[in-house]
């Protein structure tokens, strides 16, 4: 292993377009945000499941779009009337069901939202499976377009890698990504933490990243 820097320095989540990995798993999603224009009634949910990059691209769409973005647990206590003056995203919407505030107040977000002020929701499953009690609201969730991301395959999972390895400035075998790939959970965020700890457990010690490192590391992971 080469280390380029010997400093144990806290590595930044990049969250920008040029940032993100293009895979078959997210290029129809992807693809749909970038066409902001022809959603129906200005509205679309972004679904897919933890450590697929929903958050990631909620980022880069708010950006671009020059968006509000907040959690959807917040909506409840936040000014709608003035949220609503522009484009808007709400992260894991899905959040907002059984409660009754949060259901009103998105509710009445979606009377002010359209075309010229787009709406991005992100969630994990369908509007259909969140278990939203007010009518009205259903109906509508139900009514917009949906944007599907899948788990990251195994060439989406090796690229990152890679990538958070260089990121950290940490030079690794080739052969150690798809070891990692064949052990670890079918996630972003999964392949984020474990190569944090990897990195921490390397300068800890004074060891490189090798496979029996990793092993140690991925074994007490998966005990924890």
């Amino acid at each position: 292993m080469i280390r380029q820097l010997a400093f144990d320095l806290p590595a930044t989540e990049a969250r920008t377009r040029a940032d993100f990995l293009i895979a078959p798993s997210n290029v129809l999603a992807l693809g749909m945000l970038d066409a902001t224009a022809t959603w129906p009634q200005g509205r679309l949910i972004l679904v897919g499941p933890e450590g697929s990059g929903k958050t990631h691209l909620a980022h880069v769409w708010a950006t671009q779009m020059d968006a509000a973005l907040m959690p959807a647990e917040a909506l409840a206590g936040a000014d709608i009337d003035r949220l609503a003056g522009g484009p808007v995203v709400l992260d894991d919407a899905e959040r907002l069901a059984g409660d009754a505030a949060g259901e009103a107040a998105l509710f009445h977000l979606l009377n002010f939202m359209g075309p010229g002020r787009p709406l991005l929701l992100t969630a994990r499953t369908p509007a259909r499976d969140w278990g939203i009690a007010l009518p009205d609201l259903f109906s509508r969730l139900q009514a917009a377009p949906i944007a599907t991301l899948a788990a990251p395959d195994d060439a989406l999972l090796s690229a990152v890698l890679v990538k958070l390895f260089a990121d950290r400035q940490v030079a690794v075998a080739a052969n150690l990504i798809p070891y990692l790939v064949s052990r670890m959970p079918r996630q972003i965020s999964a392949a984020r933490h474990l190569v944090a700890e990897l990195d921490a457990k390397a300068l800890a010690e004074g060891r490189p990243i090798t496979r029996q490192l990793a092993g140690e590391v991925m074994d007490r992971l998966s005990q924890g």
